[in-house]
């Protein structure tokens, strides 16, 4: 997975990734070696490059590599989809890069279901990129019904509660089978607040089980990528000594986790910049859910490339768009008889055809319309932001959009 940085503008960067994937073999085994060409798209009747239609095990691509412009937002798509949208409407927005979840997946449909069907882009009709997380973030959201041990995380399911052992060799296995682009390692995050011991027990075994989570990667390594995961709370000692450790097993990107989970605003940036000024400036940055226009702007001016969120697909079905001039709640009255877009500024096509009036009707009436319209509109606001965000650095004049926006997005 190559990665170049292509402009910088102080420590913000823009970037560029390219996935390969490996080529199946008839049997359905992989071959192992990277292949110049994608084995999960196919031509286009439109002639267009590369195909968004469900792919033949086996087939033939005109397709040899996915590129992605960093920085970049990622769309989460926990349980193979992003909720409300469309893969057709994400591929014309522009995204080639999507979140799903190993620990949602694994329990449905199953690591079976999916591999037998070809793989996760076969699966959900996605010819791009996927990233998947480990279930890291499910030992810490669900709390209550986890086990942590020295060889994993035990999780009772929420579904019916059967335990289940995410150990690293486990993790990797069905990350294997679900055949994402970009695995993650298997960690602990520490919950907000944490006192040192517990702190340094997180550091402990998320290094140890990145290291195994290595090893068995690497006996397999497809055209998966695998990203060590750094830690250390609120800790700015304790997160430079993860990031150095993780650093050391030269992985293909790096990720900090352990962020935005409920620790104050003020304490985000000294963490993250602690973390950052530890891993390499050659290998991609990944900061962990992490969503919001002023977390984005000031990881990117500590140079992070990669983000994911759930924030504006929730909020945008929780009656909440994002514009060029802020936040905007479209169950509000003021709103109930506007003939205005969502936002004046907007080239979306649900800007460009539905009335602000209109979609406050849809919401208030529980309609499904009304999700995906706000959906696509917050998904497209995302992708353009990213967009521009790049383009400034490349200009150099990144501190003039990440002040403008500051301004509205406080």
């Amino acid at each position: 997975m190559p990665f170049a940085i292509e402009a910088t503008d102080g420590s913000a960067r823009a970037g560029r990734l390219t996935f390969r994937r490996t080529a199946p073999r008839k049997d359905g085994l992989h071959a192992g070696a990277e292949s110049e060409t994608s084995c999960f798209t196919t031509p286009r009747k439109d002639g267009l490059r590369p195909a968004a239609g469900r792919a033949t095990p086996g087939a033939e691509s005109d397709a040899s590599s996915i590129t992605i412009d960093t920085p970049v937002f990622m769309p989460v798509g926990t349980q193979a989809t992003v909720k409300a949208i469309t893969q057709e409407d994400l591929e014309e927005i522009g995204f080639r890069l999507i979140l799903g979840n190993t620990y949602h997946l694994y329990l449905r449909p199953g690591e079976d279901v999916i591999r037998e069907a070809g793989g996760i882009h076969n699966f959900m009709s996605w010819p791009f990129a996927v990233l998947t997380d480990s279930g890291g973030y499910q030992a810490f959201s669900l709390s209550e019904n986890v086990k942590l041990a020295d060889h994993g995380v035990i999780f009772r399911s929420h579904l019916d509660g059967s335990e289940h052992l995410f150990s690293p060799e486990r993790t990797v296995a069905i990350q294997r089978a679900i055949g994402s682009d970009i695995m993650m390692p298997i960690d602990d995050c520490a919950p907000y607040p944490a006192d040192e011991k517990r702190l340094k027990e997180s550091l402990v075994r998320t290094h140890r089980w990145l290291a195994e989570c290595k090893q068995h990667w690497l006996r397999d390594p497809r055209h998966q990528k695998l990203f060590g995961i750094s830690q250390g709370g609120v800790n700015a000692a304790l997160r430079a000594e993860s990031a150095r450790a993780v650093s050391d097993l030269d992985l293909p990107g790096y990720a900090i986790g352990g962020l935005s989970v409920g620790e104050p605003l003020e304490h985000f940036v000294p963490s993250l910049g602690a973390a950052i000024e530890h891993l390499p400036q050659h290998k991609p940055r990944y900061v962990m859910g992490v969503g919001t226009i002023p977390e984005i702007l000031n990881g990117v001016e500590l140079g992070v490339d990669m983000y994911d969120c759930v924030l504006p697909t929730r909020n945008a079905r929780n009656g909440q768009v994002f514009t060029s001039t802020g936040k905007v709640n479209l169950r509000n009255l003021k709103h109930a008889r506007s003939d205005d877009a969502i936002d004046g500024e907007c080239g979306c096509k649900v800007c460009k055809k539905y009335s602000l009036g209109y979609i406050r009707h849809l919401h208030k009436q529980s309609e499904i319309l009304g999700l995906m319209l706000s959906t696509y509109h917050n998904l497209y606001f995302m992708y353009g932001f990213m967009k521009n965000m790049r383009n400034a650095i490349i200009a150099g004049k990144f501190a003039e959009y990440r002040a403008h926006w500051l301004g509205i997005f406080k």
